[in-house]
């Protein structure tokens, strides 16, 4: 089950953790004139993350050692510098962050958006095109946390309906079996799985489940 990070703040904290995913460009000696523009660009936004009072902890490329690193430097939100290659980036960073989820903001230049809507659904909650002006980054991290707070809440809710769904069925067949083999109305029947639960200190569910697996066993 993914891991819900503990962030409750909806304004960020100066101590905020990040890790900004770049491009693992060349030396701007051995650079040509297009590399030397994502260098620099590349290097205004790490400035207007220090200037905002971030506590950036490291930049990363995107490589198979990704996911490894990210588990070990455990950010609290991760920056994505990409030009054309959003895509990839992207896509290695949702994979990297599957079992333990993390806000993900994506600054580029790069004035195609076709990719947004794909962006988003991967799970990218801010999608900024030339947006490095420092006065800028820190309301779009702030937004970008709080609609990860939200959505985790959201999904959170929503495996909490699908168990207690899931666990009211398994009521129902203990109940249809105790109903079938001891002769109990639905009512004593569930009185009797209530009982149970309460004398071993389980929930009804477990009590329920353990009932169905005793009885599939025996047959």
């Amino acid at each position: 089950m993914a891991r819900i990070l503990p962030i409750s703040r909806m304004t960020l904290p100066h101590s905020l953790r990040l890790v900004v995913i770049a491009p693992d460009l060349s030396t701007p000696e051995a650079a040509d004139e297009t590399e030397l523009a994502l260098i620099e660009r590349s290097r205004q936004l790490r400035i207007g993350l220090l200037q905002g009072g971030f506590n950036l902890v490291a930049t990363l490329p995107v490589d198979t050692f990704l996911r490894e690193r990210l588990a070990q430097l455990q950010p609290d939100m991760i920056i994505v510098d990409a030009e054309s290659d959003a895509r990839d980036a992207l896509e290695h960073v949702v994979m990297a962050t599957r079992d333990e989820p993390r806000p993900i903001v994506l600054f580029t230049n790069d004035n195609d958006t076709r990719h947004v809507k794909e962006a988003v659904a991967a799970g990218v909650c801010a999608y900024i095109v030339a947006g490095l002006e420092p006065a800028r980054i820190r309301p779009i991290l702030d937004v970008a946390m709080a609609r990860f707070q939200h959505e985790q809440g959201l999904r959170s809710e929503l495996a909490d309906v699908k168990t207690q769904l899931q666990e009211r069925k398994i009521i129902d067949r203990a109940k249809g079996l105790l109903m079938q083999r001891q002769g109990l109305d639905e009512h004593s029947a569930y009185e009797k799985l209530r009982k149970a639960a309460m004398d071993k200190g389980l929930r009804l569910g477990e009590v329920a489940q353990r009932m169905l697996d005793a009885a599939d066993l025996l047959g």
